[in-house]
């Protein structure tokens, strides 16, 4: 019975594979993308800028919306990466790129 379920299937060999929200490049050693996670948070971030506007609302209401809906999308699934000096720089140069377009 355990013959037929078995079969013998060709494994495609690919530079990024997406598991649980992490993407995980080929490497020598492990790596995640963070590309995704920046693209994610801009993209909430603008559509919170574009129902509210950016100079409507009170400092404190966009600080807190920021925190609570675009933060945790910009952080999802990073604790299981080991980023690097660099991608930990990219991350944040992202951060700091959107706070100055509020400021």
């Amino acid at each position: 019975m355990c013959a037929k379920i078995l079969c013998v299937m060709e494994v495609r060999r690919v530079d990024v594979i997406r598991n649980l929200g992490v993407f995980i490049i080929r490497a020598a050693k492990f790596k995640c993308s963070i590309d995704k996670a920046k693209r994610s948070f801009y993209r909430a971030a603008n559509g919170i800028f574009a129902k509210i506007g950016i100079r409507l609302a009170c400092e404190e209401v966009m600080v807190q919306l920021l925190k609570q809906k675009c933060l945790p999308i910009f952080l999802y699934a990073l604790d299981v990466c080991n980023l690097d000096k660099r991608s930990t720089q990219s991350l944040d140069f992202t951060f700091n790129r959107f706070f100055m377009k509020f400021f």
